[in-house]
């Protein structure tokens, strides 16, 4: 097989130069669609089915998170501008990595896959029906090219540690995998514990998935995902029980008729996609004070009206990729804060986002992950 030959005459030329291959052992790992696969670890060449999951390689290999990376989807300096920015600054060699579309909507390249010669592709859970309906994993399979599913999005309560651990073991970093887990469960339990023990009655809430980002509204979640976010910290989903799935619409109807105490928008910076859109920009560094404006403005839609939280005050926005990262336990952290002020007086989300990033994350913490128009 030509990949083969390619691959075995590389390791002929290490050799040959009197430099040492890394030594890989054969593994057998259980993904998160319950596959077992096997390949060889410490993998030295990964394409990422989606390039947000730049933030658990930033975890595992916090010295140069691209060291592995040999393609990825171009989905990061759209979907998280000013998160990109700040790894393009530090590792500037990741604007020479390849690019390629996406499983889902059938532009990715097998082809330009093969030539790079890859020891496996990371793919997120929801795009295995695309991917299987389209034939890739049997031609990706006949180059000898594992694919590896992990999640962080459509279910992140119940897959974030074991797709951390997948990743751990395909680059032999378990160790930094375990350690990063054991902090997030711990900041995690502080919330959680407390709600359990002390929280009898529970605001409601709305979660306004990307609000601002059409002139639709309302997207949110059921009971997943930010919705489940909600009920950790001690909260009442209204859309729990009428959004069937993870996601899906609430028409302004529903939101006005459950009067939700707090409101959540969930914002970014989505120039890419909508330029100058009403979206609320969250992420590192933005600008607050274009964050409230923007943030004042989406209560004045129709489905706001006469609600409780815009009476209140109890107007939130915050960082939308807490929904697709392993960092979602500080948004826990901060919506306690919100829905329990008094109960949570003492919980610092800020400090926590402040630890995550000195103790694993290549990239110094800035503020600018979440608003209210109360102030807190």
């Amino acid at each position: 097989m030509v990949l083969r030959s390619l691959v075995l005459g590389s390791l002929a030329m290490t050799v040959g130069l009197g430099l040492s291959p890394v030594q890989a052992d054969e593994i057998t790992i259980t993904d998160i669609a319950g596959r077992e696969v096997t390949l060889d670890a410490p993998v030295d060449r990964i394409i990422l089915g989606e390039g947000r999951q730049i933030y658990l390689l930033g975890v595992l290999n916090p010295d140069d998170p691209f060291k592995n990376v040999v393609g990825w989807r171009q989905d990061f300096s759209q979907a998280d501008p000013d998160s990109y920015a700040r790894y393009e600054t530090k590792f500037p060699h990741l604007r020479d990595l390849p690019t390629f579309g996406g499983f889902k909507d059938g532009t990715f390249d097998v082809e330009q896959a093969a030539a790079l010669r890859p020891d496996v592709i990371l793919m997120n859970i929801e795009a295995r029906p695309a991917t299987e309906d389209a034939g890739y994993d049997d031609k990706l399979a006949a180059l000898d090219i594992p694919i590896v599913y992990v999640d962080f999005r459509e279910k992140p309560l119940e897959h974030t540690t074991p797709s951390m651990r997948i990743m751990g073991q395909l680059l032999s970093e378990e160790a930094r995998a375990e350690e990063f887990i054991a902090f997030s469960e711990e900041q995690l339990g502080r919330v959680t514990k407390a709600v359990e023990s002390s929280v009898s009655e529970r605001p409601t809430v709305f979660v306004d998935r990307a609000g601002g980002y059409s002139d639709d509204c309302c997207m949110s979640f059921g009971d997943g995902n930010f919705g489940k976010y909600v009920e950790l910290a001690g909260g009442t989903n209204i859309a729990k029980d009428i959004i069937p799935a993870t996601f899906g619409t609430l028409n302004p109807e529903q939101i006005i008729a459950s009067n939700p105490d707090h409101v959540v928008v969930t914002g970014g910076n989505w120039d890419a996609y909508v330029p100058g859109g009403n979206w609320v920009g969250m992420g590192p560094g933005s600008d607050m004070k274009a964050a409230q404006k923007k943030l004042l403005n989406l209560t004045k839609r129709t489905a706001m009206t006469g609600i409780s939280a815009v009476e209140t005050g109890n107007f939130h926005a915050i960082w939308h990729q807490f929904y697709n990262s392993p960092y979602y336990f500080v948004s826990v952290q901060k919506m306690a804060k919100w829905l329990h002020p008094e109960l949570f007086a003492g919980l610092d989300p800020e400090a926590t986002m402040k630890e995550l990033h000195s103790r694993f994350l290549p990239v110094d913490y800035e503020p600018g992950y979440w608003v209210s128009l109360n102030g807190n």
